[in-house]
C-alpha cells in the first residue's frame, strides 16, 4: 500500500513550496523569490533521491518475485531517466536562448525591418539546442 502513496506524497512534497509562494502572491505577502525557487529544488532533488533509494527497497519487501522484478525495472528507470535528463535540460537552455534572442530580435526590429533575416536566424539557433537534446535521448533509448 505504501508502494503507491510514496509517488503521491513526493508530489506533495515537490509542490507545496510553489503552492505556498502562490498563496502568498494572492495575498499580497512578500516572497523571496530565491528562497522559493531553491527550496522548490531542494525538495525535487530530495525527493527523487528518496525515490530512487524506497522504491526498490519497498518493491522487493512484498515478494521474492518482485524483488526480481525491480532490480530489473530499476535499470530501465535509470535508463529513462538517463533519456529524460538531456530533453530536460536542452529544452530549459533552448527557452532561455529563444527569450533571449527573441526579445532583442522585437528590439532589432523595431529600428530596422532589414533585419528580419538575421533576426530569425539567430532565434531558429536556439531552438538547435533543443533538437540536439532529443536526439540525444532517443541514441540512450535504442543503445
Amino acid at each position: 500500500m505504501i508502494l503507491y502513496l510514496l509517488p503521491l506524497i513526493a508530489l506533495a512534497m515537490i509542490i507545496i513550496p510553489l503552492a505556498v509562494a502562490i498563496h502568498r502572491v494572492h495575498t499580497g505577502k512578500k516572497v523571496n523569490k530565491k528562497r522559493t525557487i531553491l527550496l522548490n529544488g531542494g525538495m525535487f532533488l530530495g525527493t527523487m533521491i528518496l525515490m530512487m533509494i524506497f522504491m526498490p527497497v519497498l518493491a522487493a519487501a512484498q515478494a521474492p518475485e518482485a524483488a526480481q522484478a525491480a532490480g530489473d525495472s530499476f535499470g530501465i528507470g535509470m535508463k529513462y531517466l538517463a533519456a529524460a535528463l538531456p530533453t530536460c535540460f536542452a529544452t530549459i537552455a533552448t527557452g532561455i536562448a529563444v527569450g533571449n534572442a527573441a526579445s532583442a530580435a522585437i528590439g532589432a526590429l523595431s529600428e530596422d525591418e532589414k533585419t528580419f533575416s538575421k533576426a530569425l536566424i539567430f532565434v531558429a539557433l536556439g531552438e538547435g539546442v533543443a533538437l540536439y537534446g532529443i536526439l540525444v535521448s532517443i541514441l540512450i533509448l535504442n543503445g
